[in-house]
C-alpha cells in the first residue's frame, strides 16, 4: 500500500506563486512517472504536468512557461512550482504516482489539494 501526501495549496493573489509537494511513501518497489492533475468546479480532472524516471517532462498548454514540475527521486517526492497564478489555475490538485510492485504497475492518487487564485 502506498500513501501520498500533498501539501502546500492554499489562497493567492493572481500573479502570485505557489508550490506544491507531494510524498510517496509505503510499499514502493520502483517508481515511474510522477505528477499533478486538476479539477476544477464544474470541469474534468486534467493532467497538468508529469515528470518521468529520467527527468522527462509533459506539461498542458495553458501551464507552459509558468509551471514547473520536478521530483527528488531519494524522497520519493514531487514538486509542482506554480508561478504567475491566474484565476484559471484554481482547482483541487492531485498528486499521481505509478509505481512498480513486480512487474505490475499500479496509479496511486494523493487526497488533493485545494489551490484558489484571487483576482
Amino acid at each position: 500500500q502506498v500513501q501520498l501526501v500533498e501539501s502546500g495549496g492554499g489562497l493567492v493573489q493572481a500573479g502570485g506563486s505557489l508550490r506544491l509537494s507531494c510524498a510517496a511513501s509505503g510499499s514502493i518497489f520502483r517508481i515511474a512517472t510522477m505528477g499533478w492533475y486538476r479539477q476544477a468546479p464544474g470541469k474534468q480532472r486534467e493532467l497538468v504536468a508529469t515528470i518521468t524516471s529520467g527527468g522527462s517532462t509533459n506539461y498542458v498548454d495553458s501551464v507552459k512557461g509558468r509551471f514547473t514540475v520536478s521530483r527528488d527521486n531519494a524522497k520519493n517526492t514531487v514538486y509542482l512550482q506554480m508561478h504567475s497564478l491566474t484565476t484559471e489555475d484554481t482547482a483541487v490538485y492531485y498528486c499521481n504516482v505509478k509505481h512498480y510492485s513486480g512487474y505490475k504497475l499500479y496509479d496511486d492518487w494523493g487526497q488533493g489539494t485545494q489551490v484558489t487564485v484571487s483576482s
